[in-house]
């Protein structure tokens, strides 16, 4: 297999985008506050950014040009989605841009918690180790794991404005002195080699062009006899790109999700052998026997709610909060309120929940096969 072709890097265009963009809303507390903050214009340019890789591609119509394409801008793709979406994400989910598994009677943000304490377990985190997270997102996870293990972590992201968040919300915390994170893009690591006792990444390496070029960077910046676990997502065996149905759950997981192409379970196996590592566990946690489905949420399921909390996220979910919500920027935006493509964006993120919760109910995906692997010590 050829290496995938990489997207040179530029921080000072990436910072000072950052800067036209978001200003100074990283500092605000709620994500819908944040998301109208954004200067309009340069909204507008990521907006046009993200979805020239998508408007008028549908399943059907789209190339092997089209997706060569995309592969080889996964660094601006996943930059300029997370421009867009990283605010509704905050508002409608929380700080953990994640799936889990749920138990009855546990509350959404427990379960997240729960997952996030979970790699850490399997992965035999400890207290004082110098950790890794690749594509930390906000921090939400990092935060956790930190007052979980004790460990020391530093977050690696190659969007601005998630970083500001991040550093934000860590300073909030209390947490400074335990966190940090990073700007960079994790096919191209800057870090020293066998830098990291552990590393771990969640439904975050989706994005890489090539899961076995990610792979080998986490490879090569850990030390020998490190750790690196990762929750993947992934398509089944039952996928099958042939069926056209699949190939549009497929495709509308990547156009909503930011993914410029969905691999399957083999490809990952294959993928973190070949990068050098050692396999020590795998298994697809979304196969458990759950009385709970791990989609709930996403699919607007009310029956399952179990606090007040959990009641306005799922709400928020379901075909009428999605409505409300998808009329309600839509009139700031025409007012002027809401910058241009926010309702373009929420839209985007609609079809993929949708798509999400259909390939979970035909077995065809998983945002939870989890792989724990270690580097030889010799």
């Amino acid at each position: 297999m050829a290496p995938a072709k990489l997207e040179a890097e530029d921080h000072s265009r990436d910072a000072a985008f950052n800067r036209a963009m978001h200003g100074k809303s990283a500092q605000e507390k709620a994500g819908f506050l944040a998301m109208l903050a954004k200067d309009k214009e340069a909204q507008g340019a990521a907006v046009d950014e993200y979805f020239k890789f998508w408007d008028g591609k549908g399943a059907g119509q789209e190339t092997e040009k089209d997706m060569k394409e995309r592969v080889e801008s996964y660094a601006t793709l996943t930059r300029h989605y997370y421009n867009l979406a990283t605010d509704l994400y905050e508002n409608g989910w929380g700080q953990s841009f994640h799936f889990c598994r749920f138990y009855s009677g546990e509350s959404f943000y427990q379960a997240i918690a729960r997952h996030e304490h979970y790699l850490a377990h399997m992965m035999g985190m400890k207290a004082g180790m110098k950790v890794l997270d690749v594509g930390c997102g906000v921090g939400g996870p990092a935060r956790e794991i930190v007052r979980f293990t004790d460990a020391n972590v530093t977050g690696l992201n190659n969007n601005d404005y998630q970083i500001d968040r991040a550093t934000q919300y860590a300073a909030r915390a209390g947490l400074s002195h335990k966190l940090d994170f990073v700007k960079g893009d994790f096919m191209q690591m800057s870090f020293e080699p066998e830098t990291f006792d552990a590393v771990y990444a969640i439904e975050a390496t989706v994005h890489a062009p090539s899961l076995e070029g990610v792979y080998s960077q986490i490879f090569k910046v850990l030390k020998p006899g490190g750790v690196f676990g990762v929750y993947e997502w992934l398509m089944t065996d039952d996928y099958d790109a042939s069926n056209a149905n699949h190939r549009e759950i497929c495709h509308g997981i990547e156009v909503g999700d930011g993914i410029s192409q969905m691999v399957k379970i083999p490809e990952a196996l294959r993928a973190i052998k070949a990068a050098g590592f050692e396999l020590e566990f795998h298994e697809d946690l979304a196969q458990r026997d759950d009385a709970i489905p791990w989609y709930y949420p996403i699919a607007g399921e009310m029956k399952y709610v179990r606090t007040l909390g959990d009641f306005f996220t799922v709400l928020r979910m379901t075909k009428l909060g999605r409505g409300a919500v998808h009329r309600l920027i839509g009139g700031l935006e025409a007012v002027g309120v809401a910058p241009h493509g926010t309702q373009k964006t929420a839209h985007s993120l609609a079809v993929a929940a949708d798509s999400l919760v259909a390939g979970a109910r035909l077995n065809l995906f998983t945002p939870m096969y989890l792989m724990v692997a270690r580097k030889p010590t010799n």
